[in-house]
């Protein structure tokens, strides 16, 4: 994951670090005004790279009519050579606040936003009145009815979603603790529903410096307001520091609200230590929790190559 908070030349000169260094995916986040425009950026790093899947990591289905959206990843999948995935979760602070736009029926706008799509890009002619917007005899005209679509949140109700629906699911910044629960309720879901586990990808950042440890603080501000309550409970986040946090974003961004972010927090998502100890700690959760693959999380672009490699050195070294 490679957060465009930076000129899109440098976006794209990590996303083909990434790929040279062997990583099978380069996601965007799509964070509204507070980053480079996601889908313009994707086409850039579709064009200078060969081999990765490109795709939104994570868009949501509030800020764009969800057919635009449908059309968008099947355009960037054709551009790609078929190397298109769509990355979608509920919609957070950063992204919606600044927009003025209320996250009305998560779930149901997530659920809309899947089927719809994958109507769209199988031929398919589509009639819906939906939460973010609707459809009167819709059809896209092209577009591969298998792009893969992966779900990301940290609710229970978004885990049997992507047990039901996804082809993948990212365990974003998740509680380290609770990464166990989060997986059986998807793969319970997805039992249910009669349909294979969806892939899992487990993101956080890897901090060996003091200087990563600083960066994940601020990566957690908008994340940890978005957690559900009872992760919020479980950490102490009480609600005046989540108002001083949410203040600090809309004022000056993660950076700005990092200061309230405990190093007890720090601990409770993010992977740190020195490079054997974070080496140790990564193997043993991929292991525990049968996980897929890891999703290097790319902040800062000044630091991207740099980050990946030691990423890349941590997660292909054997435990």
């Amino acid at each position: 994951m490679v957060m465009p908070e930076g000129p899109v030349e440098h976006v794209v000169n990590a996303a083909v670090t990434a790929e040279e260094l062997g990583c099978s995916r380069v996601w965007i986040p799509d964070e509204g005004l507070a980053a480079r425009e996601c889908w313009v950026t994707l086409g850039a790093v579709a064009a200078a790279t060969s081999s990765v899947e490109v795709g939104t990591g994570i868009t949501n289905a509030y800020t764009r009519h969800p057919g635009m959206t449908a059309a968008a990843v099947a355009t960037l999948d054709e551009a790609s050579g078929g190397r298109a995935a769509l990355g979608i979760g509920a919609g957070g602070a950063l992204t919606l606040t600044a927009l003025a736009i209320e996250r009305r029926a998560p779930i149901a706008a997530m659920r809309e936003l899947v089927t719809t799509s994958r109507a769209l890009w199988s031929g398919e002619t589509v009639d819906h009145t939906g939460v973010t917007g609707g459809f009167r005899r819709a059809r896209l005209g092209y577009g591969r009815p298998d792009i893969p679509v992966w779900l990301a949140g940290r609710g229970p109700r978004v885990m049997r979603l992507a047990g039901e629906l996804a082809d993948g699911f990212i365990l974003s910044f998740v509680h380290k603790e609770l990464i166990g629960e989060h997986i059986g309720a998807i793969r319970t879901a997805a039992e249910e529903h009669g349909r294979p586990r969806p892939r899992l990808c487990y993101m956080t950042i890897l901090a060996t410096t003091d200087r990563a440890r600083e960066a994940a603080r601020a990566a957690l501000t908008f994340r940890l307001v978005d957690s559900p309550d009872h992760v919020k409970a479980r950490i102490g986040l009480d609600a005046q520091t989540e108002a001083a946090i949410r203040r600090g974003l809309s004022e000056g961004g993660p950076g700005a609200a990092a200061r309230f972010v405990l190093d007890d927090w720090v601990d409770a998502f993010v992977i740190s230590g020195s490079l054997d100890e974070c080496r140790s700690e990564l193997n043993a959760l991929v292991d525990a929790h049968g996980i897929d693959e890891f999703q290097v999380s790319v902040n800062d672009l000044h630091s991207a190559a740099e980050d990946l490699a030691l990423a890349a050195e941590i997660a292909r070294s054997p435990g």
